[in-house]
């Protein structure tokens, strides 16, 4: 009996709050880009081969996208190659934002720092002090940003999200609130 109630709950829970489609974006050759600062030219070019790679020379992002890829799942593909080659080459940049906040408010040890294609978290610490910060992050605002990276830091000495880890993030960004509401309000339009 349990059972078939929360069956109904469930199915009643899913009608009410239907799960949202993902939209991936779609790239064509001679699309700009524009991350955080940075304005890039996309040059995308499909080629008879089994893997596909990326590289940014200047302002400009080359895609060379295997043609064996099916069509259904190209522009999929586009948007991790583009993740990837954007966010190791910002990647010096986080680290530095990374490291300035905490000296500044944290004074913590961090081990590794990593941008992630993840579309289910803004970001993540180990208990090991690695940080992960998603790549949707490079469309948003550089307050934003730095807001995430203030709340992962602040993990480093609170690993849960109980008052006194509130208390450490509202010390280090009085205005976090206002950070949280803006990505509520606009976090599914920043993606690749």
């Amino acid at each position: 009996r349990e059972i078939i109630k929360y069956k109904l709950w469930a199915k009643e829970q899913i009608e009410r709050n239907p799960p949202k489609k993902k939209v991936i974006k779609e790239y064509k050759n001679g699309d700009k880009l524009v991350v955080w600062d940075k304005e890039y030219l996309l040059f995308i070019s499909y080629r008879p081969k089994q893997s596909s790679s990326a590289k940014i020379n200047s302002n400009q992002i080359s895609l060379f996208i295997s043609s064996e890829i099916p069509e259904s799942r190209q522009k999929a593909h586009i948007s991790t190659l583009l993740s990837r080659v954007i966010a190791k080459k910002r990647l010096p940049e986080l680290k530095n934002k990374i490291k300035e906040l905490n000296e500044q408010h944290f004074k913590q040890n961090v081990n590794k720092i990593f941008f992630k294609n993840n579309k289910s978290k803004w970001g993540s610490c180990s208990v090991g002090g690695n940080i992960n910060i998603s790549t949707r992050l490079l469309f948003a605002p550089n307050d934003i940003l730095e807001y995430i990276c203030v709340h992962e830091l602040a993990h480093l000495i609170e690993f849960n999200h109980s008052d006194k880890f509130w208390l450490l993030v509202e010390k280090a960004m009085p205005n976090y609130k206002e950070k949280e509401a803006w990505l509520k309000q606009n976090g599914e339009s920043i993606a690749f």
